[in-house]
């Protein structure tokens, strides 16, 4: 880990202002992309680590004025909790400030409760040893930006601290002023009813099952956009309508559970999602013995990071990186195909 604090600092702007001071922070894309929480905003003010004018805050709840300077100092990592562990990573590619993995499904990202131990930090701690940046904290070192368990492809770690303000500020823009580019490969049941599009609905948390994201409406939810297009359409189900089709979906925006929320919202769910398909296992229950099986055996959202590209945040250098979809996602497809 590096000795030296990370500094984050931030002008409010005249519509910001009147705002809870833990609120602004949390909802700075910067902070949000390093993986700073509320909670630890609370914790590094009371280390006197969050400033207002130069002056350190007397409490998160102060509301912030327009024209105030703020700064948040992040301190290194302290020696991590998680242990290092022999765990097998697919490496892209590697340089002294990041890392480019090939995260397979199954495997979880970080630390958290239900899983202490047996993830993609503790295998980074093994090939990396003290060289992450620790602006995420102790449980997340080098960690700029998540895939779910069982979302398999392209993961960027930051080595640096310098590496991970650049990369956390390309995800938090998402390509709309810098170059960066984000596409995913989804098995989807049913097809949309055109070759592309883009979904613009806000998500949030459900209202009542918190496990879940959801599209909300008004000022709930934060912005989410996908842009998606038509890849293949598979089969005809009783209404000659495609049972199920591949399409790839480009990221505007990063929310939990984005891309599985999105596509189930315009009647699209990712095969095999548990928690967003629910709806759709009686089709899958129609499906022939061969694809019913390798849907079965696919036991996971058949969901792909499949390309990630971005200017290296030291040098500058275009980097582009593309994977293939595992076997257990290309046998489903290949299922869907004979039918």
């Amino acid at each position: 880990m590096n000795d030296a604090p990370t500094l984050f600092a931030f002008t409010v702007e005249p519509d910001e202002a009147g705002a809870r001071l833990d609120k602004y922070l949390a909802e700075r894309p910067a902070l949000a992309e390093a993986h700073v929480s509320r909670t630890r905003i609370k914790a590094l003010a009371e280390e006197g680590r969050v400033r207002v004018d130069g002056c350190p805050a007397a409490s998160v709840s102060t509301k912030v004025a327009a024209g105030a300077q703020i700064e948040v100092e992040i301190p290194p990592a302290a020696p991590a909790e998680p242990l290092p562990e022999n765990i097998p990573l697919n490496i892209v590619h590697e340089d002294e400030h990041l890392i480019v993995i090939d995260k397979p499904a199954g495997l979880v990202v970080h630390p958290a409760a239900g899983h202490a131990a047996g993830t993609l930090v503790n295998a980074l701690i093994a090939h990396c040893g003290d060289s992450l940046s620790g602006v995420g904290g102790v449980r997340r070192p080098g960690i700029v930006h998540r895939l779910d368990k069982d979302t398999s492809g392209l993961l960027v770690v930051a080595k640096t601290d310098a590496a991970h303000q650049g990369l956390a500020a390309l995800f938090a823009d998402h390509g709309r002023t810098m170059p960066f580019e984000r596409e995913y490969l989804a098995l989807v049941w049913g097809a949309p009813d055109r070759k592309g599009g883009t979904i613009d609905a806000a998500l949030g948390r459900h209202p009542t099952q918190r496990e879940r994201m959801a599209v909300q409406h008004g000022d709930r939810g934060k912005e989410a956009i996908t842009h998606w297009r038509l890849i293949e359409s598979y089969g005809a189900d009783r209404n000659g309508k495609p049972v199920a089709s591949l399409v790839a979906c480009r990221l505007e925006t990063g929310r939990t559970h984005q891309i599985r929320v999105h596509m189930a919202h315009i009647g699209c769910p990712v095969v095999g999602d548990p928690v967003y398909a629910t709806g759709f296992r009686t089709k899958e229950k129609l499906l022939p013995e061969k694809a019913r099986a390798a849907v079965a055996a696919l036991g996971r959202q058949a969901l792909h990071a499949a390309v990630l590209a971005f200017p290296h945040p030291l040098t500058g250098e275009e980097m582009r990186f593309e994977t293939p979809a595992p076997a257990d996602f290309r046998k489903a497809a290949k299922a869907f195909t004979a039918l």
